[in-house]
């Protein structure tokens, strides 16, 4: 099957658990020609379709709870019950059941793109050693997360260095966008409400474009004056797994974004939760994902993806099968994930110069 054919067929499927916003979907199209790195980003259901076959053996791993839709970009900032300031994987839409084995080979093979447009200065196979360096050292360690306080210095200054400047973001990002002028599903109105700082409070409601892979569904932002600042709130629609759609099964379309962040070894975000099929947040200057390109261009790349490994192994020990993973992960061979990964890259290259062949016609 080819990735037009694909593609179609996905997204006629999600029509039957959301509506979409059409001309986002047009956008997202045009997002998915312009790099290989958006288009990886974009096509997770793509990927598990592809992923079985390319990766025969790796695709037999024991399974977990995993995020699926991983990446370098997939990582983020938030704060906590206490006000810290907290670092780590930050989209679960697409958590299903899966070979810990898919996470890994995803995120290795968005480093390797990103090493090959520049995003990243290291060495492919040193990419992969970090990650899998760290994955296997935050599985035998039991889970750390990574609060930005006294501990991981470096990490903290990654991040504080790219906090977007409050006026920029408020005034540029949100305060910007057009208020809604039709109304809006009452249980997307009924999860902002919930999550606002007081009952009653006044808020206009606008609509963001954002993300690669989940553009195209509705998503809501309300904004509000609240005690002499602004204060933000979104709401997403959800919908089951591309993992899902791919095995074509017809299993059970239950979304796991809840579970998975109730049972991983972190620092949970307050404000992100699950209000039916929206998934609801606050949006903040400090409360957001970290594109790369946002990062200081000096930067330690080893520990870097040494932390997005063990980020990993705090989200797959809330399957509680370590041991399991462990065994597997000692008979595997060396360079496993370099190989599974440049795998991968070779099939999302070819697919990705179909998609452009065709888009461009």
């Amino acid at each position: 099957m080819r990735i037009t054919k694909a593609t179609k067929r996905y997204e006629n499927w999600l029509r039957t658990h959301t509506p979409l916003v059409e001309e986002d979907v047009a956008l997202k199209h045009q997002h998915m020609a312009q790099d290989l790195f958006s288009f990886l980003r974009a096509t997770f259901y793509r990927w598990m379709q592809l992923w079985p076959d390319v990766c025969v053996s790796l695709a037999e791993a024991p399974s977990v709870l995993a995020v699926g839709d991983l990446h370098v970009e997939n990582f983020g900032t938030w704060r906590d019950l206490e006000g810290r300031l907290i670092w780590g994987i930050n989209d679960f839409d697409e958590a299903f059941p899966m070979p810990y084995t898919v996470d890994l080979v995803r995120l290795a093979t968005s480093a390797h793109l990103a090493i090959a447009a520049d995003h990243l200065r290291i060495e492919p196979e040193d990419a992969c050693d970090a990650t899998l360096e760290g994955y296997v050292a935050g599985l035998k360690q039991g889970g750390a997360p990574f609060v930005l306080a006294e501990d991981h210095v470096w990490l903290r200054e990654l991040a504080l260095g790219r906090l977007r400047d409050p006026v920029q973001f408020w005034r540029e990002k949100l305060e910007k966008l057009p208020s809604i002028v039709h109304p809006i599903p009452v249980s997307a109105r009924e999860a902002l409400e919930h999550l606002l700082p007081d009952r009653g409070l006044a808020y206009r409601v606008v609509h963001r474009v954002a993300g690669v892979g989940s553009l195209g569904r509705q998503r809501y932002v309300a904004l509000a004056d609240w005690y002499g600042g602004r204060v933000a709130r979104e709401a997403k629609a959800l919908v089951p797994s591309a993992a899902l759609w791919a095995r074509d099964s017809g299993g059970p379309s239950e979304i796991l974004y809840q579970t998975i962040i109730s049972r991983a070894a972190r620092c949970r975000d307050p404000f992100v939760q699950v209000r039916g099929h929206w998934i609801v947040r606050r949006l903040a200057p400090d409360c957001s994902r970290i594109p790369l390109t946002d990062l200081p261009r000096e930067k330690d790349e080893t520990r870097l993806l040494q932390a997005m490994g063990r980020e990993t192994a705090n989200v797959h020990l809330g399957s509680e099968n370590v041991r399991e993973v462990l065994r597997h992960l000692n008979k595997l061979p060396r360079r496993w994930l370099h190989a599974g990964s440049k795998a991968m890259v070779r099939v999302m290259t070819a697919d990705w110069e179909d998609w452009k062949r065709t888009f461009q016609l």
